[in-house]
């Protein structure tokens, strides 16, 4: 079964930040903290090799491979980056998540469009995640005020370092100032949850790539520097047996509010489409539905996660719920249209008219 037919695609998050910021950092907690999940990475000068998520992060070093210049968004086209995803993206490799540790001197925008004009059906856009050095975020702006174009474009914003600063209040408030809607994280050591960036691989049954149970379940043995992660991020867990009206959904992630990260999962548009769930996959302003049939005796329900920072739960459950469809037993033959501009066009879906 091939990964478009199956319905499962890696996510390629993109980590970026300028030369200091904690990105091997960040990338080296992500490889220890992974929760069995498997990283595949593509870093630095660009290099592609395939990580066992438990393995040293030092062997990195020996298996990279240079292409010149050392900047990736340079040095490579969306073509030839598919060389190497398509390395990483192969079923036997049993990779569960790509990520590509930028050049400090990468240009973000480039490296997200270089992924998302990528054709390699098993891969999906993962997100942006800019790390900042809190302790020279001031200075870092003053000689390359180019960062606050980078931070705009961000889905994740990790302000590393929080812990060498007096002020951190007013440095996280700044970077907050000069994101669009991006969920800000602070960090210490690059600590933070790796749940944020992608789906841990989970003991349980999943839904989708995502656990319910996984997103509640933090590592009580960490050390001094890494206590509380999950302060940092809010998760809500919403099912429901009750159909989705597909112009009450699209409203709301239209306006999703700032720090909402991440939502996964499916959903049942009831008499919309009576023979697909809608895998859900948004990160930051991406958003794509894939449509797949019900599996033979499954439950029709709607299952999402979201995670977000400073997000109020309980609000976001009323608008989900708020989202259900009143009991109409035949749909409108317009009511789909908004979710399906965010299906891509390749996919192989049943028709939801049909």
């Amino acid at each position: 079964m091939s990964e478009r037919s199956s319905g499962r695609q890696i996510p390629v998050v993109v980590l970026a930040g300028f030369l200091g910021s904690g990105k091997t950092t960040l990338l080296n907690h992500l490889l220890h903290r992974s929760g069995g999940s498997r990283i595949g990475a593509v870093v630095n000068d660009f290099g592609a090799i395939e990580i066992d998520a438990m393995a040293v992060a030092g062997a990195l070093g020996d298996s990279t491979v240079s292409l010149g210049n050392g900047c990736l968004c340079c040095a490579v086209d969306s073509s030839e980056l598919d060389v190497y995803l398509e390395r990483l993206a192969r079923p036997s490799a049993g990779i569960d998540v790509i990520v590509i540790e930028a050049s400090g001197l990468a240009e973000p925008q480039e490296l997200v469009r270089m992924v998302l004009a990528s054709e390699h059906p098993g891969i999906v856009y993962g997100g942006l995640v800019e790390v900042v050095d809190a302790a020279e975020f001031d200075d870092t702006r003053a000689r390359h005020p180019q960062i606050d174009r980078h931070l705009a474009l961000a889905d994740l914003v990790v302000v590393n370092k929080i812990d060498r600063v007096t002020d951190a209040a007013r440095v996280l408030g700044l970077v907050r100032s000069l994101v669009d809607r991006a969920a800000v994280v602070p960090a210490s050591y690059g600590r933070v949850d790796p749940a944020f960036l992608f789906d841990c691989r989970p003991g349980e049954e999943r839904i989708g790539q995502l656990s319910f149970d996984d997103l509640h379940r933090h590592d009580d043995a960490e050390d001094d520097h890494t206590a509380h992660l999950h302060a940092a991020y809010d998760s809500l867990s919403f099912a429901s047996a009750r159909p989705t009206d597909p112009r009450r959904l699209i409203r709301f992630l239209d306006s999703r509010p700032a720090g909402l990260y991440r939502i996964k999962g499916y959903v049942d548009f009831g008499p919309y489409d009576v023979r697909n769930r809608y895998a859900v996959h948004a990160v930051g302003r991406f958003l794509r539905f894939y449509p797949e049939p019900w599996p033979a005796g499954a439950e029709r329900r709607t299952q999402l996660v979201l995670i977000g920072a400073g997000i109020d739960a309980a609000a976001l459950r009323a608008e989900l719920e708020a989202c259900g469809n009143d009991g109409a037993p035949h749909a409108d033959e317009d009511g789909m249209w908004g979710v399906l501009r965010y299906v891509q066009e390749t996919e192989e879906a049943e028709d939801p008219a049909a």
